[in-house]
């Protein structure tokens, strides 16, 4: 089976409904080895997955060096990969500990150091390059600028530009947390592609106000991470996380409100949440932070799994989603 692909923005990128985000085998917040991470790549790729996110931050370059290993057999035009820039690492020979602090269960062997200098941008994609061992990267992104925007847009927006022009790199954009910021690089840049985490969920539609218009209007590709808000919408329960931290009681009653009436209509809280950003026309891709074969495997059936207009309807008329937000019955 071809799996089917969307145009990221007015690129040639052409990117799979479903991501495979690489954070996980970069050991985010606990350990998995070479061959689970393999295994991980391996099934999502039996499953359609043709586009993989990683980066620097992630595990050191343990994430990058992975992907890049378990994608070497398969045919390069085949797929798409992105990584990001904004963070060099710098050797620390000898550092005791691991990097947990930062989130990921590696030996502490480098820090990471802010750079979004033209300089810095080169150099990140060179080392990226050699991590991943290959010869281009299809997608960079500006990894998360919210404290550098002004470097970010006069220094390494430029310089990706400038990379996209000689054809070392085939789409560039930003990818953050938080709407604001990005819908700044899309009415001030020629950025092809943002990507959005945790903005564009079930529970929480802010990317909605500006980002999400305006780069349907600029013609900039939406790539949405996050759609499980970390944890919660895959599983709510005490003790679930929103954005890495325990989720309020308030946001778990509404999410186990949410699947409670996905339940009605027999559809998986996971599935709806993975299906919900398509209803917006900006929309080309979801990405899923995956660490495991049986998460490759979950997320591609919980995306392709039915969810009827009946249940839109429903949870906008129990007030769990707002009555102008566009479903994905009406986009298609």
């Amino acid at each position: 089976m071809t799996p089917h692909r969307n145009a990221l923005g007015h690129s040639a990128v052409q990117v799979t409904e479903l991501a495979f985000g690489a954070a996980g085998i970069g050991n985010l917040f606990t350990a998995v080895s070479d061959a689970e991470a393999e295994q991980a790549v391996h099934a999502a790729w039996d499953a359609g997955v043709r586009y993989f996110d990683t980066a620097p931050h992630y595990g050191l370059g343990l994430s990058e060096r992975r992907l890049g290993a378990a994608l070497r057999s398969r045919p390069r035009n085949e797929y798409v990969v992105s990584t990001k820039v904004g963070r060099v690492l710098e050797p620390t020979p000898g550092a005791p500990g691991d990097d947990l602090a930062n989130g990921f269960a590696v030996p502490a062997t480098h820090r990471r150091r802010w750079d979004f200098s033209a300089r810095g941008v080169r150099r990140s994609i060179e080392e990226s390059l050699e991590r991943l061992g290959l010869d281009r990267i299809d997608i960079v992104y500006l990894h998360d600028p919210d404290d550098h925007a002004g470097s970010a847009l006069d220094q390494a927006y430029p310089e990706l530009a400038r990379m996209r022009q000689e054809g070392t790199v085939g789409a560039i954009g930003v990818g953050m947390n938080q709407a604001e910021l990005l819908a700044r690089f899309v009415r001030e840049t020629d950025i092809d592609a943002v990507l959005l985490a945790g903005r564009y969920t079930l529970l929480d539609q802010s990317g909605l106000t500006e980002l999400l218009p305006l780069a349907a209007e600029r013609g900039v590709g939406v790539v949405v991470g996050g759609a499980f808000n970390s944890g919660l919408l895959a599983d709510p329960k005490p003790g679930a996380t929103f954005d890495y931290t325990t989720a309020p009681v308030e946001l778990l009653d509404r999410a186990l409100r949410l699947k409670s009436v996905c339940e009605r209509h027999g559809v998986p809280l996971r599935a709806a949440a993975l299906r919900f950003p398509f209803g917006h026309p900006a929309v080309a891709s979801v990405l899923v932070g995956t660490r495991s074969a049986a998460e490759a495997r979950d997320a591609a059936a919980m995306l392709a799994h039915p969810v009827p207009d009946a249940l839109w309807a429903e949870l906008m008329e129990r007030g769990l989603l707002p009555a102008d937000v566009p479903t994905p019955g009406e986009a298609g």
